[in-house]
């Protein structure tokens, strides 16, 4: 496309959002006061805790698993995987893979033995034969810290979205925008808790689904079914050629940048497995066998959704080229929104409706996921903090609901504030960051918790603490805060750790310190409670 071509075609979008806005506004308004509704309405069916945390534990393997594949499928799979794809080819598809193949990990380790083993948190298997106040401190410290993280990348992409469609540029307008989604998160958890949250997640999963569906649809129409073109096209689009079609592009032009790849394939594979809000998905099904199903089902829907990802990020490429992309953001985050006013017709109603839909949909993703979240960090902090270390197991269900609710409004703060910070960076990347902070922090210990008979509650407490502080420590004087025209605080460079993702490290580090502080531990296994807690996690007998 030539530099003229080019201009004209943003100039010619820009007006066009521009004239249907109050069509655009009025669909998205739609969407957002449907998914409230549900909320009210589910709200008023949540009379106790275990509606609360566990939405009563009525849902059935299907409808589990629709609300698993909608509380997985988030912003940075829709906007982020869509626009590194678009802009990377190869290397970008690597999240769709690694996201994926993370569910193995989930259904074969985690899953069941979780739901057999566990009540509401984490921090209720942990804490079963190990001392229960320091474990089950650090299991909400922990929760709550990678949830933040993940919200931030949801942030980032509400502020994207919201500002292409409202047009606006200033950073006070996307501050906003992410102000707003905060609100709108803390409602979402506190009027419906988890019966609140599945509802909305499950009408997301089939709207994200049928709009993906219908936009790999169009794109494949556009170059006649046949997959060869749309990817040659793509790759002279791009500027690249064939390189982009290969490995290397983002990762692989030097060593570090390899090591890198092999981290962050790391991280996105065995974080699933460690992440809170998917962890807390599995109590709210009636059996174990729902909670295997479930995962099944999960497994299908989103291994649809990420091959339809390669549909849209080569799409994208091959039909708006890589310089549009990056001149409404330069992280390729709102590839796909684009690519939908595209395909409808760009300065048409039917690219405006198009557009819209699309955005309200993955607008109603962040929403559903970002209050996924806040559960999952309440919860935490109610249940294994307030409830069991605070307060020694003598608060009542009110007061733990209370808290719960109390802390929700802290948590959407703090993430507003961090999210702000955020709103220019790739969200698949930073969500690639709370898989490595997950897999670090909670997977070794849950693993170790339910397979190893000598762990401690040392050992427990290395891993956690030292898995997260590692993680974190490793992530800020990593090239992601400084160091690079694209990294959250670009005017300065305090970066001396060179890879953007510290799961190569950290997840290793994790692992061996919850052995050695077992292993070094003064403090005798409890054989007995392990003994029980391997009964109950295979056989779900005695589970709530």
């Amino acid at each position: 496309m030539s530099a003229a071509a080019h201009s004209s075609s943003l100039v010619l979008a820009a007006s066009s959002t521009t004239e249907h806005r109050p069509l655009i506004i009025s669909l998205f308004a739609v969407f957002v006061a449907a998914t409230l509704a549900i909320t009210v309405w589910a709200g008023r069916q949540t009379k106790s805790a275990a509606d609360f945390y566990a939405g009563g534990r009525q849902f059935t393997a299907f409808q589990n698993g629709l609300a698993v594949s909608g509380d997985y499928m988030s912003a940075a799979s829709f906007l982020g995987i869509a626009g590194a794809i678009a802009l990377f080819g190869y290397d970008g598809f690597l999240y769709s893979i690694g996201f994926l193949v993370a569910w193995l990990v989930a259904l074969l380790l985690v899953a069941e033995p979780l739901r057999n083993s566990g009540r509401y948190t984490m921090g209720d298997v942990l804490a079963y034969r190990m001392r229960q106040r320091p474990v089950r401190t650090a299991a909400g410290v922990s929760t709550i810290v990678v949830s933040i993280f993940y919200l931030l990348a949801q942030m980032a992409g509400a502020g994207v979205l919201v500002a292409l469609l409202l047009g606006i540029t200033g950073d006070t307008g996307k501050i906003l925008i992410v102000a707003l989604v905060g609100v709108l998160m803390i409602l979402y958890v506190t009027i419906g808790g988890m019966k609140g949250t599945t509802w909305v997640q499950m009408v997301k999963a089939v709207l994200l689904i049928a709009g993906a569906l219908l936009m790999t649809f169009m794109v494949l129409w556009k170059f006649d079914f046949n997959v060869s073109d749309l990817l040659g096209t793509a790759a002279e689009k791009s500027g690249h050629g064939k390189a982009f079609l290969e490995p290397g592009l983002k990762y692989g032009a030097t060593g570090v940048s390899k090591l890198d790849f092999i981290s962050l394939g790391i991280a996105l594979v065995l974080g699933t497995a460690g992440l809170p809000h998917i962890l807390i998905r599995f109590y709210t099904v009636p059996t174990a066998k729902a909670a295997r199903k479930s995962v099944n089902w999960a497994i299908g829907i989103i291994g649809a959704f990420y091959l339809m990802t390669i549909a849209l990020g080569f799409g994208a490429a091959a039909l708006i080229g890589p310089d549009e992309i990056k001149a409404k953001n330069p992280a390729g985050n709102a590839a796909a929104p684009q690519l939908a006013e595209y395909l409808g017709g760009v300065g048409t109603t039917g690219g405006a409706v198009l557009l819209a839909v699309i955005s309200a949909v993955a607008f109603a993703t962040i929403l559903a996921v970002v209050a996924g979240l806040t559960l999952a960090s309440s919860s935490s902090f109610a249940h294994d903090i307030y409830a069991n270390v605070i307060r020694r197991g003598k608060a009542t269900e009110k007061e733990e609901m209370r808290a719960a609710r109390w802390a929700t409004v802290a948590i959407g703060i703090v993430s507003i504030a961090l999210g702000a910070m955020a709103r220019d960076l790739n969200v698949a990347g930073l969500v690639a960051l709370a898989f490595a902070v997950a897999a670090s922090a909670n997977l070794p210990t849950i693993l170790y918790s339910l397979f190893w008979k000598r762990f401690t509650t040392q050992g427990a407490l290395w891993s956690i603490y030292g898995g997260l502080a590692s993680s974190v420590v490793l992530v800020l004087f990593s090239p992601v805060v400084s160091g690079k025209a694209s990294s959250m605080f670009p005017d300065v460079d305090f970066a001396w750790f060179p890879l953007e993702n510290p799961g190569l490290i950290s997840i290793p580090l994790g692992f061996l310190l919850g052995w050695i502080g077992s292993v070094v531990s003064k403090e005798e296994p409890d054989t007995d409670k392990y003994a029980e807690l391997e009964v109950k996690s295979l056989t779900g007998t005695g589970a709530h």
